[in-house]
């Protein structure tokens, strides 16, 4: 019988997604100069004009990965208010940075914190959760949101991309 741990459940998932988000501002980039686009343009690209832009879709899949767990650790988690960087090198070294942080995360210390208490906060609202809880039933849906409207963004602008860009590297079993 498998037994999966809260790390198991949430970081290899992160990281294999982070990934994919690096590759789609690589291919955003390459569109854009293919296309003689503006980078900045596909950057404030949005699916609705009531929903935020590719940049903040890219920096909520950064706040809801290495951002949750410094939320956990602090326990207290809030949405990062500022400014996502206005061009693809920044974009890119902000997912580098986040899956450099995930990399460094130690399994057990992760563990460790499943039943601690972790609240979500904005403004006057403060939502009580355990650490297991805020990253399972949270933060995850949150940057698998974060992360899909990143693609449908870059999608609907025109750059080529398909289910393999979204899922990036799969984590097969080793052979034999």
């Amino acid at each position: 019988m498998m037994t999966l741990s809260l790390y198991d459940a949430v970081i290899p998932s992160n990281r294999q997604i982070l990934g994919a988000v690096a590759g789609l501002i690589d291919k955003a980039a390459a569109f854009a100069q293919a296309q003689g686009r503006d980078e900045a343009a596909l950057i404030d690209a949005r699916l609705a004009s009531d929903m935020l832009p590719f940049g903040y879709q890219v920096k909520s899949c950064a706040n809801h990965s290495a951002g949750a767990w410094a939320g956990v650790q602090a326990g207290s988690f809030s949405p990062s208010r500022s400014m996502w960087p206005t061009d693809f090198a920044g974009l890119r070294a902000l997912v580098e940075e986040a899956d450099a942080h995930l990399a460094a995360i130690d399994r057990a210390a992760f563990d460790a914190t499943a039943e601690q208490p972790t609240d979500f906060v904005m403004g006057e609202m403060r939502l009580p959760f355990t650490a297991g809880q805020f990253l399972l039933s949270f933060s995850q849906p949150n940057f698998y949101f974060h992360a899909t409207t990143a693609y449908a963004i870059l999608r609907k602008e025109g750059v080529k991309l398909g289910k393999a860009d979204f899922l990036g590297r799969l984590r097969l079993r080793p052979a034999g």
